[in-house]
């Protein structure tokens, strides 16, 4: 057995000895089961309810009756966004967003129906998910066991004993580095249970992997304060009060000051006065009901001179279903850039408190996890994008319908002549134009070249507490 293997091997014998790894490994095995099962119970039941509501939506949608165009564009339609295979180990954002769209004529809906009442089903512990146990517990619990690596030698006045007999300082410090590691790589086999498991539920194993080396890194960050202050400090009582004190201000307190500091660096507009704004512009372009309304004077015009007709009447289409396309074509670019706007702000602001992560490496692993999983800011907003898009397209396609198939002579008297309302209904076939949504995760490669600059945040902290402790480690004294 090589010096360093039986410098390992000794602290785990001492660890064994007073129970402390069993004791610790236990519980972070049963805070990991408890949160895996609330987690996977709730996403459980929120899956067969989206799949539920996502069938009855389109089965109601589907199966409504010849109707007027106009009638179907603002039944609306909703739209489900399902979670990937990583997020029953970190929900990220999706819990706070969101996962349902309301889609409708001539309104932009934000995501809706976030899990805001499961806090109370769970006895509000439903916020607590296996990432946040990692990024809590997990650093605890190393500073349970490494807190005395040293110190605990240094004050039973083994130290001494062991460099006079001509044991490197870095030797030592190395062997008990690799024990607290081992016990780091013990606490995340639950994680690569998840990640297997995710795996064999469709997710690439590249992105499993970048999410086990990212919590690996993290742990291994806490493992070096754990060995850095257990050196440099020659009491436990003053190495443990040093670790907490470290544990709250990187874990807790560190984190909301970035949350406010991120505010004030890239501010956002309030959503009363964005919304005033945006009611502003959209009043001006007039209303797309109403074919006569001053707005459109210059496309009617147009029209007549390039068809040489006099009377809209006489047009080779329905006036009515051109002002609706061509009305919800500049509302949905006003509404567009809004959005488009909010969403900037939204990244220029996520990107500020990403940035923190240099200084705490909670921020730089929950950053990276939400990445991988695929539960991030970026997934979010891809997700409006799409729900967007297929919003623009099915009422537009419905605006054609109307423009083509529908005198305008009939349109105008629907509401009084029963007759014309009769022959302005178009079959029900067209309701078919709604293609089926389905939104997919990015590419692994992509998640993880997101992750990439939280890597190298954890990376650094990683090689800066090398180095640390190779100093140290020469430094050594009983």
């Amino acid at each position: 057995m090589t010096p360093l293997v039986a410098i390992a091997a000794a602290e785990w014998r001492y660890w064994l000895r007073s129970r402390l790894a069993l004791s610790g490994a236990l519980l972070m095995a049963v805070l990991l089961v408890a949160t895996t099962g609330l987690t996977a119970l709730r996403m459980q039941g929120e899956t067969a309810e989206r799949l539920h509501n996502q069938a009855q939506a389109e089965a109601a949608f589907l199966s409504q009756p010849d109707r007027h165009p106009h009638r179907m564009v603002h039944y609306g339609h909703y739209v489900f966004r399902t979670p990937t295979p990583l997020a029953l180990f970190d929900p990220g954002l999706d819990p706070v967003t969101g996962q349902s769209m309301f889609l409708e004529g001539h309104r932009q809906n934000t995501a809706m129906f976030a899990a805001a009442g499961a806090s109370a089903d769970l006895g509000r512990l439903s916020w607590l998910t296996p990432a946040l146990v990692y990024q809590w517990f997990g650093p605890l619990l190393l500073i349970l066991l490494g807190h005395g690596v040293i110190a605990r030698e240094r004050e039973a006045a083994t130290l001494a004993t062991l460099l006079a007999q001509g044991t490197p300082g870095r030797l030592l410090l190395a062997g008990k580095a690799v024990a607290l590691l081992s016990f780091a790589l013990l606490l995340l086999l639950p994680l690569a249970v998840s990640a297997g498991l995710a795996v064999h539920r469709g997710e690439d194993p590249m992105a499993a992997g970048a999410l086990v080396g990212a919590y690996l890194l993290y742990l291994a960050i806490w493992c070096g304060l754990a060995l850095l202050a257990s050196t440099l400090l020659r009491r436990r009582a003053a190495v443990l009060a040093t670790l907490a004190t470290l544990w709250i201000g990187l874990t807790l307190v560190l984190p909301a000051v970035a949350v406010s500091a991120a505010a004030v660096a890239a501010p956002m507009v309030g959503k009363l006065e964005n919304d005033l704004a945006m009611q502003a512009d959209l009043r001006r372009l007039g209303d797309g009901h109403n074919a006569r309304d001053p707005a459109f004077a210059q496309l009617r015009a147009d029209l007549l001179a390039r068809h040489g007709v006099q009377r809209v009447e006489d047009l080779p289409f329905n006036l009515r279903g051109v002002v609706a396309q061509f009305s919800e074509q500049r509302l949905t670019d006003t509404l567009n850039a809004y959005a488009q706007a909010r969403m900037a702000a939204e990244t220029r602001q996520a990107a500020a408190l990403a940035m923190h992560g240099w200084f705490t490496p909670r921020l730089a692993v929950a950053e990276a996890s939400r990445a991988v999983s695929g539960t991030d800011l970026v997934h979010h907003h891809r997700f409006l994008r799409e729900a967007e898009a297929l919003r623009y397209a099915f009422v537009q396609g419905l605006n054609r319908v109307h423009a083509e198939q529908l005198a305008y002579a009939d349109d105008i008297r629907r509401s009084s002549d029963a007759q014309a309302e009769r022959r302005t209904r178009v079959d029900a076939s067209h309701w078919q134009l709604l293609e089926r949504f389905r939104f997919e995760p990015d590419a692994a490669s992509s998640r993880i070249a997101r992750a990439r600059p939280q890597g190298l945040m954890l990376g650094v902290w990683c090689a800066v507490l090398l180095a640390a402790g190779f100093w140290a480690g020469g430094r050594l004294q009983p």
